[in-house]
């Protein structure tokens, strides 16, 4: 099989660096397609400005993030304008098809991804993408493998699905024993959150360190979880000299994403369980809240920040247009409901039951994963027969 330099195949449309005081979100203009809406069927905020036709963007397209994660998705909403540190991708001749290349870029692109340094924001060139060797089939051997991938996709999407009914019923468990955390219909005690635990931001580190290391939760490490239990399961980083103890995890510490293109990662929450933990620390894009009263169960926060109302609060505060971000002055700011210990802990039984079953679920969809990235393998090296 031939591989040949991507560039040779496709054309990269670099998006504009559109004024944003011409950005709007009264709907008035064209809708602008931002990193943050990478992947979501719509984008809500809109320009009001001249713009060139090259840069309108259609359904079906493939567009790639090139800050934060470098991710690749199908743009499925309305005709679009393609903004600043976004990128468009296409087939430039015959020889390749769309759907092929959407089953072999993300493989590629999380791989540059993980090569760029932590330190600082990830940012993804035209230049790399053009550089990425990609395999060329036949035609009728590229349709043959997009068939095979698509339908192990779909048993994945499948699981995924059922995954996150089991989240809807945990958030649904939340209003129905402590209502919207928001408007606090039930009238619950409230705080400050900084009254009730301390912050930390994470480690800044360069790859290029050595000498001792340590397993490190990063902003990746937060899709499709809400706990982490095995710290065997983060990517161990090397550092120059030991960090200071502020720096490691502890059991039922909850840890934020600080900061991220990806606007749906911004704010999100994990909770660290395990009494035994090897030396874990966590990447400069979160931040770590240890609690330290007895009126807030760590649970009953960990699963409060994912109520959408409480997540609109806490980013409706954020700065940035293109790189969200929260901070420690924003978290502690928040005002979270207090309801009796008592109901916190009946909730959290409640939830470990689901979790339970969560578990079983997520350890199903790691199979599929598996197997599929597997197909992949063996896809793009021409071992898929029959």
């Amino acid at each position: 099989m031939t591989n040949v330099p991507l560039g040779e195949v496709v054309e990269i449309l670099s998006g504009h660096a559109f004024k944003s005081n011409q950005f709007n979100t009264d709907g008035l203009g064209m809708p602008i397609i931002r990193i943050r809406d990478v992947g979501k069927a719509e984008s809500k905020t809109f320009y009001t400005g001249q713009f060139g036709e090259k840069y309108l963007i259609q359904a079906g397209d493939l567009l790639i993030g090139m800050d934060g994660d470098f991710r690749l998705a199908e743009w499925n909403g309305p005709v679009s304008l393609l903004n600043q540190r976004v990128c468009r991708i296409a087939p430039s001749t015959k020889a390749v098809i769309k759907s092929y290349l959407k089953h072999f870029l993300p493989a590629k692109l999380q791989a540059i991804e993980d090569r760029t340094s932590y330190a600082t924001v990830k940012h993804l060139s035209a230049k790399k993408i053009r550089a990425i060797e990609i395999p060329l089939p036949p035609l009728e051997e590229q349709r043959r493998i997009v068939e095979i991938l698509d339908a192990a996709q779909a048993l994945i999407d499948q699981r995924k699905e059922q995954l996150g009914l089991m989240d809807q019923l945990v958030q649904s468990l939340f209003y129905e024993m402590f209502g919207d955390p928001v408007t606090n219909p039930m009238g619950w005690e409230a705080a400050l959150l900084g009254a009730h635990g301390s912050f930390k931001n994470g480690l800044n580190f360069k790859k290029s360190e050595t000498g001792y290391t340590i397993r490190c939760l990063g902003v990746g490490d937060f899709k499709n979880r809400s706990t982490i239990s095995d710290v065997t399961t983060l990517p161990e980083i090397s550092l120059s000299s030991e960090p200071n103890n502020d720096y490691f995890l502890e059991n039922k510490d909850l840890v934020f994403v600080r900061s991220n293109g990806n606007g749906k990662l911004v704010g999100r929450c994990v909770l660290i369980l395990g009494n035994s933990l090897e030396p874990t620390s966590f990447s400069g894009f979160c931040i770590r809240l240890r609690l330290n009263s007895g009126k807030l169960l760590a649970v009953y926060l960990n699963h409060l920040s994912r109520i959408p109302s409480f997540r609109e609060q806490m980013l409706s505060r954020g700065r940035g247009a293109n790189i969200q971000n929260t901070n420690q002055k924003i978290l502690s700011s928040l005002s979270v409901p207090l309801p009796p210990l008592e109901f916190q802990t009946q909730f959290a039984e409640r939830v470990e039951a689901i979790e339970e079953q969560k578990a079983a679920m997520a350890a199903s969809l790691v199979e599929l994963e598996t197997t599929f990235q597997a197909l992949m393998q063996r896809a793009f090296k021409g071992e898929l027969t029959g």
